[in-house]
């Protein structure tokens, strides 16, 4: 077992409680001094340490485990992009609070998106736009911020929704005949077709009538019927765990709410341990899993990247839903991979190559610009109403995984994971990405003062002077 330095954490913990040293040292059966040492990262955790820690206060051992703070460091070296440039904190200091003192670090971070917002709310106010529109965050990216923090994994509503799917008899092939049957003798519900074409489904309150389209696919209608299970359930359990971020009533609660039961309905159609099960029995294979259980390739994909389950753990993913234009509607991540908030995502990222070859899956090894790889797989999707001459929705599906997991998944059967420089470069947004040298880099880097030569040209497109501060 290697040296556990968690001194942060163990003194975050004593305060807590609202113990002294001297207090805490007594019921661990050590010198005040000895536990000073360990709160300073002078002396690492011991075993019996450990031990006494979990049975006095219960709290699992991997509480006190290094953590991976690659995405945190990501967000502060992308919130502090313009210090960094002016040399007034550095990489390996942002590393360092990251690991020291993450609920700093994360207060940190709230600051400066704070200060973001205010920034752009007053230049919205000085041009004659409303101000309080033009806040950094709405409500949909407040949503993915929930499921973000989360690390897109809702323990709680995971277990409730594997519960019900055991209850009333989910299975591949036979869900919706249990959804309808739970909707109809539990609640009363009834299904019929809906009138309305623009819409996919409608629920009437006074009829208890849920109206579905009939252009809807098997797996897309089962999902809008776990949907409402899930409203009509566990609403008071989804108001609970959407008010730990948001005040109830106001957008981003209602947005967050409808978020989590989306969850819920797919962890109902897919429940964990059946899911988890086959997916290892795959080795992810996204396919397979789709014509096992009948749903869609978006769908899987965002399910796979949920299997987090303490002492069930499947393969870390972070999961992406981008256009043909960029636009990043989806993303979540159990993962350290950093989704950039300063607009545009890396143009040499698989996930656009997609849209050139829709139907096949194309993979990429890609490395960060702070050395982590990552496997990618990506694939084209199209989604059409039904009618002839009614244009069809695009998206690229991507899914990725630290390169330490990818042995496990059937992609990366003969691929040279151990090989550096067969990844792809790849960075966080043109603004902040640190690859200088790249040729693709559609915007100037941010905080550095460009290299104006009428003389000369380069293949960088925005080449930068070499004795800038960095």
């Amino acid at each position: 077992m290697g040296k556990t330095f968690a001194g942060a954490r163990l003194r975050r913990l004593r305060e807590d409680r609202r113990m002294s040293q001297a207090e805490l040292a007594r019921v661990l059966g050590i010198s005040p001094s000895y536990l000073n040492q360990m709160e300073h990262d002078s002396r690492p955790l011991t075993v019996p340490v450990l031990l006494r820690l979990t049975e006095a206060f219960g709290v699992d051992p991997g509480f006190f485990s290094e953590r991976d703070t690659t995405r945190l460091v990501a967000d502060l070296r992308e919130a502090l992009a313009a210090e960094i440039a002016d040399g007034r904190v550095s990489a390996a200091d942002l590393t360092e609070l990251a690991s020291r003192l993450p609920t700093v670090a994360g207060v940190l971070l709230d600051l400066g998106r704070r200060n973001q917002e205010l920034s752009e709310r007053l230049v919205g106010a000085t041009d004659g736009r409303d101000g309080a529109r033009s806040s950094a965050s709405s409500p949909h990216e407040e949503v993915r911020d929930f499921f973000y923090r989360r690390q897109n994994y809702l323990h709680d509503t995971d277990l409730a929704a594997e519960r019900l799917a055991g209850e009333i008899g989910v299975r591949p092939g036979e869900v919706i005949g249990a959804l309808t049957a739970r909707l109809v003798t539990a609640h009363g519900v009834r299904l019929a077709a809906a009138t309305d074409e623009r819409l996919h489904h409608h629920y009437d309150e006074t009829t208890r009538t849920l109206h579905l389209s009939t252009r809807l696919r098997p797996g897309r209608r089962a999902f809008r019927m776990a949907t409402r299970l899930a409203l009509l359930e566990h609403g008071d359990a989804l108001d609970r765990l959407a008010a730990e971020d948001f005040p109830p009533g106001s957008p981003s609660h209602a947005l967050t709410r409808i978020g989590i039961a989306h969850y819920f309905a797919a962890a109902l159609i897919l429940p964990y341990t059946a899911f988890h099960a086959a997916a290892e029995e795959a080795r992810y294979d996204i396919e397979r899993l789709t014509d096992h259980y009948g749903v869609g390739y978006e769908t899987v994909c965002h399910r796979l990247s949920t299997l987090q389950r303490p002492r069930l753990r499947g393969v870390p993913f972070s999961f992406v839903r981008v256009d043909r234009a960029g636009n990043m509607s989806k993303r979540q991540s159990a993962t350290g991979f950093h989704f950039s908030r300063a607009g545009g995502t890396c143009p040499l990222w698989n996930v656009y190559e997609a849209f050139a070859g829709p139907g096949r899956i194309h993979v990429q090894i890609a490395e960060m610009p702070d050395g982590q790889r990552y496997l990618w797989t990506a694939r084209a999707v199209t989604r059409h109403r039904g009618r002839w001459g009614e244009p069809g929705r695009s998206y690229a599906i991507g899914l990725g995984c630290e390169i330490r997991h990818a042995h496990r998944l059937v992609y990366s059967d003969g691929l040279d994971l151990d090989n550096a420089s067969a990844a792809t470069p790849i960075g966080m947004g043109c603004r902040v990405c640190e690859r200088l040298g790249c040729s693709q880099r559609a915007a100037p880097p941010l905080g550095r003062p460009l290299l104006i030569d009428q003389n000369s040209s380069t293949f960088v497109p925005y080449p930068v002077q070499a004795d800038a501060p960095r």
